[in-house]
């Protein structure tokens, strides 16, 4: 909900608010904040609060020049664990330059520009997603060991399953701060846990995923755990998935072929986007080693395909992609998904037979490609793609690139 800035204030008086966390994220979707006094957020609101462009990775600027913080009133959230009395909230912010003009390497504005192209040609999404994490003992000085919280195995319950008190507590400090989990519970490997989302606009997607990765961090923390949300936490056991979830509408209601040729889109540039998807090189073990998806092929049913295509009993069709880890930007992330779909309707693409268990051969035939398996691979095929060169900020797409190299 979109506040005005003396709802805002007169919040902040009468709830003894003390403090004001303006968040963004860097090119990578890493958390930063900065926080400011409850007496300098007209100020925030009027001018912006500036930040150092240079000590920000992606965020250099040629002139090394300051970039300005603008608050976005619809994210306002109590940081639940802090004290009543001089509470804390938060708010996510865009990027500008002090002349009032987008920072292009601002991920969250990219979002926005791609779901304002959407409505544009009269289409609206909505996205949600499951994201895992491991849960790690630390050691008698605080450092992260890689010993697994418990041994535990898929939907075990307690005893066995030691993390469903703080999955709980994860659980309802979200709801407090107006993300809404619908479902939580232990995964495959030791220790290891997942959390469902319901399904937003695609801003308030990655605003939530941001959040979480947060939250998450903070309540294992203060249980004196470390959560990692890395692709491979350990070798031979499962990595850590971001599973991506959305429809597609179109606002006049009439969806026609729409999920089909979103379909389509995604399959085409998949190889493109794999690099927003798996920035890291740990992104590219777990593509390697674990039982992930890697031919470019779709299914109605099965999982063991990249895009899935699914009911919800309300003849609602909802198309999964099962690539992305949970260390992608989720702000480029919904993004790409938004532009690729968006090409498949634009270009009508088709996509080829799916795949189904126990169908035909000619439905079973080999699918030849498969997505990048390494950083190098995938560098190389975000070069080459005019759905990337035209979309994503050149500034953006370099910093990507370069992981390459430095890996």
């Amino acid at each position: 909900m979109k506040y005005t800035i003396n709802e805002i204030e007169q919040y902040v008086a009468e709830e003894d608010v003390k403090f004001i966390r303006l968040a963004f994220t860097d090119v990578f979707g890493r958390k930063k904040n900065t926080s400011i006094m409850s007496d300098e957020l007209r100020n925030a609101f009027e001018c912006g609060v500036p930040i150092k462009s240079s000590a920000i990775r992606g965020f250099e600027t040629r002139a090394n020049s300051d970039l300005l913080l603008r608050p976005d009133t619809s994210t306002i959230a109590v940081l639940p664990w802090r004290p009543e009395r001089g509470r804390v909230i938060r708010m996510f912010c865009s990027i500008s330059y002090p002349d009032g003009t987008s920072f292009e390497s601002d991920s969250r504005s990219v979002l926005i520009r791609a779901i304002q192209e959407a409505e544009s040609k009269g289409v609206s999404f909505a996205i949600s997603s499951e994201m895992e994490f491991y849960l790690f003992r630390r050691d008698e000085n605080g450092l992260p060991t890689r010993e697994p919280f418990d041994s535990a195995g898929y939907m075990d319950v307690s005893p066995d399953d030691k993390g469903e008190n703080i999955r709980r507590e994860i659980c309802l400090s979200l709801e407090q701060m107006g993300v809404k989990p619908v479902s939580s519970h232990h995964e495959v490997g030791p220790g290891q846990n997942e959390i469902d989302f319901c399904s937003l606009d695609p801003l308030a997607a990655a605003d939530a995923a941001v959040t979480f990765r947060f939250v998450v961090n903070t309540i294992a923390a203060a249980h004196g755990l470390f959560a990692d949300f890395s692709p491979l936490p350990m070798a031979n056991q499962p990595g850590n998935a971001m599973r991506l979830k959305f429809r597609i509408q179109q606002n006049n209601g009439n969806n026609n072929e729409y999920w089909r040729y979103a379909i389509g889109g995604l399959l085409k540039n998949i190889c493109a986007m794999t690099l927003f998807f798996n920035p890291t090189a740990n992104s590219y073990q777990r593509l390697r080693e674990s039982n992930v998806p890697k031919k470019v092929a779709w299914s109605r049913e099965s999982c063991e395909q990249i895009v899935r295509l699914s009911n919800d009993g309300a003849d609602r069709k909802t198309v999964e992609l099962g690539t992305p880890d949970s260390t992608c930007n989720p702000y480029l992330a919904n993004a790409l998904l938004i532009w690729s779909a968006l090409d498949g309707i634009d270009n009508e693409v088709q996509p080829p037979l799916p795949i189904e268990p126990g169908a035909n051969q000619e439905s079973e035939r080999i699918v030849e490609e498969r997505v990048p398996l390494s950083l190098r691979e995938a560098a190389e095929a975000t070069k080459s793609s005019s759905l990337i060169n035209e979309k994503i900020p050149q500034q953006i797409a370099n910093h990507y690139i370069a992981l390459a190299d430095e890996e």
